[in-house]
């Protein structure tokens, strides 16, 4: 739960500077217009503040940390959102910078980041299942059991 705690606190603060990152380089290089910069501190504050706080209350609710699957989606989530930010901050830089032609390779691995997100989602999801309705889970006629587990 710590680990949680302190992570989302982590966010926060990096949420915030990153804001702050964003308004003095634009500004100390005379910069107008759109720029990646603009949405890391939003993706931080909205990806690991608030949805990782969101998974501290659950945590508390459901001890998901009890699942194995609970420590496979804290270390995914987290590589995929570092990831997806730090490709996002260097492409705001060059943007920022006047780089009018940026490598692929940019956008490839910020797509890995959004794919290790949805990636850690999707384990996050599983663990809470196996904390709310244990590992063997009934199902009615009506569900497939392909979907039931």
């Amino acid at each position: 739960m710590k680990k949680l705690f302190y992570s989302a606190f982590a966010y926060m603060v990096i949420g915030v500077l990153s804001g702050l990152f964003y308004r003095e380089f634009t500004k100390g290089k005379d910069f107008a217009g759109f720029t990646q910069l603009s949405v890391v501190h939003t993706h931080l504050l909205t990806l690991g503040f608030i949805v990782l706080l969101i998974v501290l209350i659950l945590e508390k609710l459901f001890t998901l940390s009890a699942s194995r699957l609970f420590s496979w989606f804290f270390w995914t989530y987290n590589a995929g959102l570092v990831l997806t930010a730090a490709m996002m901050v260097w492409h705001g830089m060059l943007q920022v910078n006047g780089a009018t032609d940026v490598s692929a390779a940019i956008p490839g691995i910020a797509g890995m980041g959004h794919i290790l997100l949805s990636a850690g989602m999707v384990l996050l999801f599983l663990a809470l299942r196996t904390r709310i309705f244990g590992t063997s889970v009934k199902h009615d006629a009506g569900t497939s059991a392909a979907l039931a587990g």
